[in-house]
């Protein structure tokens, strides 16, 4: 089977697809990377959605999205769009569609654009396990077409584009029964739709592969164009999106993490952010991610002819184990305390160890940094269990203890200088391979490299070595060092959501270390907390090390139930001490047992004050009143092994 899902893993190169005309806003082709997000007032509420549509607009937005559950909802587009046509608004609108064939139909004769699911549009999902005979199966197909093919008819008549939007969550029975809950299953469930639509002569269409874990994501979009390739199809353009994103900056991380390493390969041609924030909030956050490939110069990289890993699946790269670094280890983070001077033990705090000084002890929590770096300046205290420090050589070998570890330089490492029997932190640069180097990795089990970058295109550079070490059987571990000056903190968790996150998500690296600036002690300590925080966050969205809880929560909509940032606060305060558990947060059944495919416990909008509470993807109880459903969950939390009471936890 062919690898090939981008133009090249080494130069920044954005896939050519097909122009698809949305409104007055094309997609695809040569046309900049559009920004949408979707609308979370009642659809019903013309006003309250026309004036929520220009606040989007305003922050950004080029289409915007309104969910359409049911006739009524559909045929109220028609007074937004007019309302909003009355404003001087001209956006396009996409119509959400979900269950309702009907809806979308008329929606189609009304707006810019339908977004259809292919996993509840025509088959509704009971959970069941079905095997199919291929003649069944092949019936299963043809009632599909029957039941799609007017849609795109009328789609045809009225010059309408379609979103065909697989979620991860949401897979039919049929599909699941036959490919199970996989990326080839998500891209299959699409095929299938676009297949009709290319036989009946319709090319209008977007594509997306949504999914609430972006290691999913990335594999199933990669996979889309591979198979879009190899079947002959059309080269459609990709709405990308990780669904159930979260608020704040896990919503962020995640989201970059997704949805940066597909741009980094130049795939994608619009961008949703999915945050449990006010719907305005998105698009900033989604322009910032493509702002970064407005400007992106070519960058020499030597070619990449055939990948030594498989994109469309998790494999994390073979390492040999050097102290607590590699093999099974969880990545490490190592803290940059190099520009403090005069360090104290509270300055660790920001880091995730505290001294206890009425006790004159140490706690650490579940974000306790692995390694600290000073550099030039050792910490002249005795450190904690469980933390490192790593010394520039030219100090260490003056200090060397049983804690500490040197930093060596590649143009030192090669001369007659002591070294630490069992581990040496090797500072190399993407650009530093070559046979030397590679004959001293063979030879020396006590390197763990310290990789950086100084390319602009960093996560291909950095991925190119990678390879090069995959290739010649290289199995020290690789710290990826990725630096950022003079950005923002919202800029920083991004950008690095997207360089450090694109190589974990495909099993590439054994840790991150986010060096700091030069700056005020208290803005240092400022920076230390914060890079810490998101290096833990990277490594939990990109499934690699799990140090706190997870929320998978959807940013509402016009079908949300109850007041969903309330809920989630509620709900976070009282589980966030949960490490690795994963707690979905729906507005809706729509979203309900369907996007929140990976969490462990659910707690899903079912009516009007009622929540439905899931262990998994079973339901444990339904009709729950709102004001007693957080206690609920609790209970449901407590019977299924994983609470824990919160002064149990360390700091």
């Amino acid at each position: 089977m062919s690898k090939k899902y981008c133009n090249t893993l080494t130069e920044y190169s954005r896939r050519k697809t097909r122009e698809v005309k949305v409104g007055k806003v094309p997609l695809g082709g040569d046309h900049p990377i559009r920004v949408q997000s979707m609308t979370t007032i009642d659809t019903m509420d013309t006003l309250g959605s026309v004036e929520q549509t220009i606040r989007m607009v305003q922050s950004g937005c080029e289409y915007v999205r309104i969910t359409a559950p049911s006739l009524k909802e559909a045929q109220n587009l028609e007074n937004i769009k007019k309302e909003l046509l009355e404003r001087g608004v001209d956006v396009p609108l996409i119509a959400d569609i979900h269950f309702t064939p009907n809806a979308a139909e008329l929606a189609a004769r009304l707006i810019e654009k339908v977004r259809v699911n292919p996993g509840n549009y025509v088959d509704k999902k009971k959970f069941e396990q079905i095997e199919y005979a291929d003649d069944d199966y092949l019936q299963e197909l043809d009632r599909i077409r029957k039941r799609f093919t007017p849609l795109v008819e009328i789609c045809k008549e009225f010059d309408t584009a379609i979103r065909i939007g697989t979620n991860h969550g949401s897979l039919s029975d049929r599909i699941m029964s036959r490919y199970g809950d996989t990326p080839i299953g998500m891209v299959e469930s699409a095929l299938e739709f676009i297949r009709i639509c290319e036989e009946l002569n319709f090319h209008n269409i977007v594509v997306s592969m949504k999914s609430s874990n972006p290691q999913v994501m990335v594999q199933a979009y990669r996979l889309l164009v591979n198979k879009l390739e190899e079947e002959g199809l059309e080269p459609y353009p990709l709405h990308l999106g990780v669904t159930e994103a979260g608020e704040g900056e896990d919503g962020r991380i995640k989201s970059a993490l997704g949805i940066g390493t597909l741009l980094e390969d130049g795939l994608g041609d619009t961008v949703r952010v999915s945050l449990t924030e006010e719907p305005e909030f998105e698009a900033p956050v989604a322009q910032m991610l493509i702002d970064r490939y407005a400007n992106r110069k070519h960058t020499f990289i030597n070619d990449i002819l055939d990948s030594p890993i498989d994109p469309f699946a998790y494999h994390k790269r073979v390492t040999h184990i050097v102290e607590n670094i590699g093999e099974h280890h969880v990545p490490r983070v190592i803290a940059d305390v190099s520009k403090i001077e005069n360090i104290e033990f509270k300055d660790l705090k920001s880091i995730g160890h505290f001294h206890l000084s009425a006790m004159d002890k140490w706690k650490m929590n579940d974000q306790g940094a692995d390694f600290v770096y000073s550099g030039i300046n050792p910490i002249p205290f005795m450190l904690p269990n469980g933390l490192k420090e790593i010394i520039d050589h030219s100090v260490w070998k003056q200090k060397a203890d049983a804690t500490n570890y040197p930093l060596i330089p590649w143009k030192e490492y090669t001369t007659s200088i002591p070294k630490h029997p069992t581990l040496n932190f090797l500072s190399l640069n993407s650009n530093d391979w070559c046979d030397q180097l590679k004959n001293v990795l063979k030879n020396d089990t006590s390197i763990v490299i310290v990789l950086s970058s100084k390319n602009q295109h960093a996560l291909a550079d950095l991925r190119r070595f990678f390879f090069f070490c995959i290739e010649s059987h290289i199995t020290n571990p690789i710290i990826i060092n990725r630096a950022y000056e003079n950005t923002s903190e919202e800029s920083f968790q991004l950008q690095s959501s997207t360089d450090v996150g694109g190589l974990l998500i495909d099993g590439l690296g054994d840790g991150v270390f986010f060096p700091i600036q030069k700056l005020k002690k208290e803005e240092i300590i400022h920076q230390l907390k914060s890079k810490n925080k998101t290096a833990f966050g990277i490594l939990q969205a990109a499934r690699t090390r799990m140090s706190k809880t997870e929320y998978i929560s959807c940013p509402s909509c016009g079908r949300t139930l109850f007041d969903l940032q309330e809920t989630t606060a509620k709900i976070r305060n009282r589980t966030d001490h949960l490490k690795g558990v994963k707690i979905g947060i729906m507005g809706c059944i729509v979203n309900g047992p369907g996007e929140m495919a990976d969490a462990d416990y659910g707690y899903v909008g079912s009516g009007k004050g009622k929540i439905t509470l899931y262990k998994g993807q079973e339901v444990v109880k339904r009709g729950v009143a709102s004001d007693k459903a957080v206690d609920e969950l609790i209970d449901i939390i407590k019977d299924g092994g994983d609470w824990i009471d919160a002064q149990e936890v360390e700091i």
